[in-house]
C-alpha cells in the first residue's frame, strides 16, 4: 500500500464516486476535515499551519482545491516529519493538473483517480442487465445504495455541478447557458471533438468553449480519446473524441428519462460505445496504471474504436451494441489487421457470452477487464 511508502495520497475523482467514504475506509483513526464547510474552510486560511499541525495522527483533507494556498504548508510540514501516510487529500477536480500545486507536491504524492463502478464491481453487489438498462442508470454508488431513481438523481447532480464546482472555478455568469453547453457537448459523445461548431451551437468564443472542456475533463465528467498514430501512413485523422466518464449523466443531459428510451434514442450506439470504453479505462485505473488507450481512423473513413497499446502488446477493439455477431462487424478489424499484423483483434458485443472466432476474439460488454 503506496500510504506505507508515499507521505501524501491524492484520491481525485467526479462527485460522489466515494472518495470520502474509501478514505474513511482505509484509515479510520484519521482526523477528517472537509472544506466545503465554510468554517472549516475560514480555520483553515485563518492559520493554515496550526490547522494543520492539530491534527497528529494523520488527517483526510476533501475538496481541498478549494485552498491551494494549503498545498504549500502540507508540503513544509511533510518535509518536516518524514511520515509516511500522513496527508489524505481528496478533491472533485483533479487539482494536480496546476502547475502550481504539482510543483509543490512534485516527488511527495501518490495519485489514484477514483471513478464510478465498473462493471466487474458493480456486479460483486448488484445483477448486470440489459446493457440500455446500465447505459441509463450510470455507475454512481448512491444510484445504487439509497435506490435513487436515475431521472431524479442526475438532474440534481447536473445542478449540484453547476452551481458549486463551475462557480468556483470560472466565472460563469450565465449558468443556463453553461448547462445548454453540457447538454450540447452529450450529443456528441464518441464524435471527435470540433470546438467551433459547438461554439456555434451555444452563441459562444470558441475559446471560451475550449476553456470549459478542459474545465469537464479536470472535473472529471468528460474525457478525450486520442487518436493512435503508427507509421504504416501518414493519412490518420488527429482530433480527439469526446465521453463521458458516466452514461447516466450523459443520459439525462440528452433527455432520456426512461430505461425504455435509450433503445430508440439515435445515439443508443455511441452511448453503448460510451460504456464500454469507459469501463475499460476504470479497470485500468483500480490497477493504478496509467490509460494507454485510442482510437484510429484514417482519413478515408477505415476505423478502430479503440485501441489499446501497452508498449510491447497491441490490442484493436471494435465496439457494438448488437446482441448476435453479424459478419460485417468484422470489416474493419481485418482492414487494420492488414496494415498492422501484430495487433490482436477483438470484438465487444451487447451479449453476454464471451468466445473465439477465426477472425476476433469476442467479449461480453461485462467483461471488458479481460482486456487488461
Amino acid at each position: 500500500m503506496m500510504a506505507t511508502k508515499m507521505p501524501i495520497i491524492s484520491i481525485t475523482g467526479p462527485r460522489q464516486s466515494g472518495k470520502t467514504t474509501l478514505a474513511k475506509k482505509c484509515f479510520p483513526s484519521y482526523s477528517y476535515v472537509n472544506l466545503e464547510n465554510p468554517d472549516t474552510l475560514a480555520d483553515a486560511q485563518s492559520d493554515p499551519r496550526l490547522f494543520l499541525s492539530r491534527h497528529t495522527n494523520g488527517l483526510i483533507i476533501d475538496e481541498v482545491q478549494l485552498f491551494p494556498e494549503l498545498f504549500s504548508y502540507i508540503q513544509t510540514i511533510s518535509d518536516e516529519n518524514n511520515r509516511a501516510g500522513e496527508f489524505i487529500l481528496t478533491g472533485s477536480q483533479n487539482f494536480l493538473l496546476s502547475a502550481k500545486i504539482s510543483q509543490s507536491l512534485a516527488g511527495r504524492v501518490f495519485v489514484t483517480h477514483l471513478l464510478p463502478f465498473s462493471c466487474s464491481e458493480l456486479r460483486q453487489f448488484y445483477p448486470l442487465e440489459d446493457p440500455s438498462i446500465q447505459i441509463y442508470q450510470g455507475f454512481y454508488p448512491r444510484v445504487y445504495s439509497n435506490e435513487i431513481p436515475p431521472e431524479l438523481f442526475y438532474p440534481s447532480y447536473i445542478q449540484t455541478y453547476t452551481e458549486r464546482d463551475v462557480r468556483q472555478i470560472i466565472n460563469v455568469t450565465n449558468l443556463a447557458i453553461f448547462q445548454k453547453f453540457m447538454r450540447i457537448v452529450a450529443g456528441r459523445v464518441g464524435q471527435m471533438l470540433n470546438y467551433s461548431s459547438i461554439a456555434v451551437e451555444v452563441g459562444v468564443e470558441q475559446k471560451t468553449i475550449k476553456s470549459w472542456i478542459s474545465l469537464l475533463q479536470a472535473s472529471f465528467v468528460v474525457f478525450l480519446l486520442h487518436p493512435h498514430y503508427q507509421n504504416f501512413t501518414k493519412r490518420l485523422t488527429k482530433t480527439p473524441k469526446l465521453y463521458f466518464y458516466d452514461t447516466g449523466l450523459a443520459c439525462s443531459l440528452l433527455g432520456i428519462n426512461r430505461r425504455q428510451d435509450v433503445d430508440i434514442h439515435w445515439a443508443k450506439g455511441a452511448l453503448f460505445e460510451n460504456l464500454v470504453i469507459a469501463d475499460i479505462i476504470k479497470n485500468f485505473y483500480n490497477r493504478v496504471e496509467q490509460t494507454p488507450l485510442f482510437y484510429w481512423r484514417d482519413n478515408t473513413g477505415n476505423e478502430i474504436d479503440c485501441i489499446i497499446d501497452r508498449g510491447g502488446e497491441l490490442k484493436a477493439v471494435e465496439i457494438k451494441s448488437s446482441k448476435t455477431i453479424h459478419p460485417d462487424f468484422f470489416k474493419g478489424l481485418n482492414y487494420y489487421k492488414n496494415l498492422n499484423t501484430v495487433a490482436h483483434p477483438y470484438l465487444i458485443y451487447g451479449g453476454d457470452m464471451g468466445f473465439k472466432r477465426r477472425e476476433a476474439t469476442i467479449i461480453s460488454w461485462k467483461d471488458t477487464q479481460q482486456l487488461i
